[in-house]
């Protein structure tokens, strides 16, 4: 069953709840965004949650007020990071809470992983094909992003993720739910031999066995070009890290299929918004 679940209303933003943690954990809030019911004007059309792509900020601070609201977050909650395709995790503590959530440069820098125990904070990333990847410990009360395009998976941040976890809240993986959100499916991300060297040099330095193997995540072609999975290829990394397989929810969705719903950089040419995926302890 598909865990990210569109709950669209007229004049409202087009959300993505992560079902299975929202109606199993009363603790938390969290889920991806559309790319419609927001403020933006084309090529940001509508739903546009980053500063970065060359988006009016008013607009931009528009619809993250809009998503925040309709959580149930102020928008002086709205934490997020500079984000550098790297495989950095930021801890959030009280002093960072609302890190970028009203320019750029106030955003956490050089970091794609955003990991608080801090209740009333909203940890934010933004996507536009990338993976979202979430983390959660119920029993800890730990919540975590993280950002993962090729580079950041073949750097290993969900594995980052997971050590951080334990070494600065006493995590337990067994304990550790994870999630994997809405982005390009294998079914259009094609990569180079260069990437796919990466790929396979992470499968002998960190996956080491047949058990994860790497050949369940990508399609060679006969141009020489991969068809890559790189979802699959975080969620051996999570199980390799001592995250429990049934512990790990994966999307369906992809995102430059999906062009109506998604925004994606490689179905729109380079120039377009970005998806904010979020996850916040709520205040009891």
């Amino acid at each position: 069953m598909e865990p990210f679940v569109l709950k669209e209303e007229q004049g409202h933003p087009a959300l993505f709840m992560l079902e299975p943690w929202m109606s199993r954990y009363d603790g938390i809030s969290a889920g991806f965004t559309g790319r419609n019911g927001g403020v933006g004007q084309a090529p940001y059309d509508s739903l546009n949650c980053a500063f970065h792509v060359g988006d009016r900020p008013e607009d931009v601070i528009s619809n993250r007020k809009l998503i925040a609201g309709r959580l149930g977050f102020t928008l002086d909650a709205w934490t997020c990071g500079e984000q550098v395709h790297r495989a950095d995790i930021a801890i959030i503590d009280e002093r960072l809470a609302g890190a970028g959530s009203l320019s750029r440069e106030s955003a956490v820098q050089d970091t794609d992983g955003l990991l608080t125990n801090v209740p009333g904070v909203l940890l934010t990333s933004f996507y536009a094909d990338c993976v979202p990847l979430f983390f959660y410990d119920p029993v800890k009360e730990v919540a975590g992003l993280a950002h993962a395009g090729w580079k950041g998976t073949v750097a290993k941040i969900a594995a980052n993720m997971v050590e951080h976890m334990q070494e600065y809240f006493g995590s337990r993986t067994e304990d550790i739910r994870a999630a994997i959100g809405p982005s390009i499916g294998s079914c259009c991300y094609e990569v180079d031999g260069k990437v796919m060297s990466y790929v396979h040099d992470l499968e002998k330095d960190f996956l080491g066995n047949d058990e994860y193997s790497v050949s369940d995540c990508y399609i060679a072609k006969e141009d020489g070009k991969y068809m890559l999975n790189l979802k699959e290829l975080n969620r051996h990394i999570m199980i390799k890290a001592g995250i429990l397989p049934t512990h790990i929810e994966c999307t369906s969705w992809c995102t430059s299929c999906r062009n109506d719903l998604f925004f994606s950089y490689r179905k729109d040419g380079g120039t377009t918004g970005r998806m904010a995926s979020w996850i916040g302890l709520k205040e009891r």
